[in-house]
């Protein structure tokens, strides 16, 4: 039966807006109402758009509210730092990008030999964008260290540790060799303790071997002896390089005994019959040397040095055995040991001669009285790329001059220059006193001062043994012109005093005497003691000048009170004016007054303003003088440590005594 149109679009219209079952696999969630597929009208699906919005704003989503809650829980506070605890160092990735540049760019000055800028720099660098490395300051300061720049080395140590660099081990064990170069023992095993106690980091082999080669250089064996086994203690393996140390201490102490007993513990220790690091038998041999084995200690030689030896030997090891057959009779036998190791030398695959090998030879040479094959050796070392140190020159000027070959030792001097090897105090105390011992006194003063030109420091001893030379000689202008250069530089006592003011007086020249005087009066005081008046006083009584340190004393003292009146005068001015500008001030329209003209109308109004104007100038002082004694402190970057000047001054005494 046919339907009629009208009944067939009701009967579509109902199946199409029919509610319809959702499966059963897969329910609504629960906040969200039955949706029809489609609506019948574009009013009814708005409506229901409508509808859902409000009902999700009602009731979120679970997720959202999950999410909320997440965000609601709150975050447990983080654990507070312990300020004293020590920074930990940056790591080699730090090195890179603009901080690595910087680091070439010092490492560059360094090859240049200009350390003062590329101290200069790193400390700039500090307070820029980009801030140096720790990795880069230490490479300064080896190179400070390798040229014997200690106070310009603290210094920066000093800085980089104000300005919140930390530090790692390869920055303690500068230090610590610093502290053993200049024998300040117990500085150093400060710093190692600190390194043990207090920094972030464990100390590494490289550390002990430092400190043990420093201990057993400064004839500290058994000190050395306590870190060993404390190393020891901390899970290092045993090392052969820190026993050949010990066994070499042992053997300057002429102690044969001990270097067995260190051989056999180390033997024990490393559980093998034979030792394969060759680092340990040129002190093996010292000891046989000492016992006068020499048979022994010979055969100790061709086993190590035989064709099918399994011991390694490098360029250290090799050193110790020409050491011990150079100093024991058997130099013949060194020299041929030093071809073989010229011969075996191709670097960078092997490495058998170095700086340490050249010095034993020439040392050799020098002990056998055949100084000019000791002058070619030395200046033949460059065939092997090695360049001598300053140490390498002191020694070998000292045996020249020594043996009276001065003119031989002035042109290794000459040659230091062409080395781009700095001479320091050591090379030119060594000439000056040459030349003194063969009278050559402008050549002595000559050396004496370029040794001050070149920021050198003599102490006062090489200045008093000049000074006697020239004075014996009848020079006492020069002598007194040293002097004048000197006050500023060294710590003068009494007796320098006296020897150059009778100095003075013996060729008449009494006015000098008392310009010094008057010198020490206005720069120390102190300076002018009581048993030194009493010289001057003598030596001026002679001449009927007695009164000469009174009238000096009476002028000092009527020029300070007149400074110090000057001094009180202009405060009292600049309160004057204060008190007047701000009387004017207080008067004025700004403060609802009247402007001020010749004469006050009112007593009671200018009494009132003088007072209100002396309560403000009061407070004015008060912040000017607080400003007055913020401005007297001194800058952090001026000041020079006590310990920086006290180490240099007494690795200089040292040396020159």
């Amino acid at each position: 039966m046919a339907l009629s149109k009208p009944s067939f679009l009701n009967q579509l219209v109902r199946a199409l807006t029919g509610s319809r079952r959702l499966r059963p696999h897969a329910p609504p969630p629960a906040y969200l109402p039955l949706r029809h597929f489609s609506f019948a009208t574009p009013e009814e699906a708005a409506a229901e758009r409508r509808k859902r919005k409000r009902r999700l704003r009602i009731e979120p989503p679970l997720s959202a509210l999950r999410h909320q809650q997440q965000q609601q829980q709150p975050r447990p506070a983080p654990a507070p730092q312990n300020p004293n605890a020590p920074k930990l160092p940056e790591p080699v990735s730090a090195l890179s990008g603009s901080r690595l540049n910087l680091h070439n760019k010092i490492l560059k000055l360094i090859r240049e030999n200009d350390l003062e800028e590329a101290a200069l720099f790193t400390r700039h660098s500090v307070y820029s964008n980009c801030r140096p490395t720790i990795y880069t300051c230490n490479a300064v300061m080896s190179a400070q260290l390798r040229q014997g720049k200690f106070s310009e080395l603290l210094t920066l140590h000093r800085f980089i540790t104000q300005a919140g660099i930390a530090a790692n081990v390869v920055t303690y064990n500068i230090l610590l060799t610093l502290y053993l170069d200049c024998r300040k023992i117990d500085l150093a095993l400060e710093q190692y303790r600190q390194l043990i106690n207090d920094a972030p980091f464990n100390p590494s082999p490289t550390t002990y071997r430092i400190l043990i080669k420093g201990l057993v250089d400064n004839q500290q064996v058994e000190k050395a002896t306590e870190i060993k086994n404390e190393m020891e203690t901390k899970g290092f393996k045993p090392d052969p390089t820190i026993y050949s140390y010990l066994m070499l201490g042992q053997a300057k102490n002429s102690n044969a005994d001990g270097v067995f007993e260190l051989y056999e513990e180390l033997k024990q220790k490393l559980g093998a019959d034979e030792i394969l690091d060759g680092v340990i038998y040129g002190n093996l041999m010292k000891g046989y040397f000492l016992k006068g084995m020499e048979a022994e200690a010979m055969e100790v030689f061709s086993k190590v040095l035989g064709e099918d030896s399994p011991v390694k030997l490098n360029a250290v090891s090799y050193n110790y055995v020409l050491e011990a057959l150079s100093k024991n009779g058997k130099f013949d036998e060194a020299l041929k040991l030093f071809e073989r190791m010229n011969n075996e030398h191709d670097p960078p695959r092997k490495l058998s001669v170095d700086l340490g090998s050249y010095n034993v030879i020439v040392d050799g040479y020098c002990a056998e009285k055949r100084f000019d094959e000791a002058v070619e050796v030395f200046n033949g070392m460059g065939k092997q790329r090695c360049n001598p140190d300053t140490l390498s020159y002191n020694v070998l000027i000292d045996q020249l001059c020594s043996n009276d070959k001065l003119a031989e030792a002035e042109e290794l001097y000459k040659g230091m220059g062409d080395k781009n090897v700095n001479p320091d105090e050591y090379t030119f105390v060594t000439l000056m006193d040459t030349c003194l011992k063969e009278n050559r006194l402008d050549d002595a003063a000559q050396y004496f001062r370029t040794m001050v030109e070149s920021k050198r420091r003599p102490n006062l001893t090489v200045y008093n043994r000049l000074v006697e030379e020239l004075v014996k000689a009848g020079r006492v202008d020069v002598a007194k012109s040293f002097f004048d250069l000197m006050v500023p530089k060294l710590r003068m006592n009494d007796d320098a005093y006296k020897f150059i003011m009778n100095a003075l007086s013996g060729i008449g020249k009494h006015d000098e005497v008392v310009k010094i005087v008057d010198g020490m009066l206005r720069e120390d005081p102190g300076d002018f003691t009581e048993e030194l008046e009493e010289f001057v006083r003598e030596l001026l009584r002679k001449e009927g000048m007695e009164d000469e340190v009174t009238n000096l004393k009476l002028q000092l003292e009527k020029e300070k009170a007149e400074a110090a009146a000057k001094a009180a005068e202009e405060v009292a001015k600049a309160k004057a004016s204060t008190s007047i500008a701000m009387a004017d001030l207080l008067s004025s329209k700004s403060f609802g007054k009247k402007p001020v003209v010749e004469e006050l109308s009112a007593e009671g109004e200018e009494e009132d303003s003088v007072s209100m104007a002396s309560e403000v100038e009061k407070e004015i002082g008060d912040d000017a003088a607080e400003n007055e004694v913020i401005g007297e402190e001194p800058a952090e970057n001026e000041v020079i440590g006590e310990e920086s000047a006290e180490i240099e001054g007494n690795t200089v005494n040292e040396k020159v005594a």
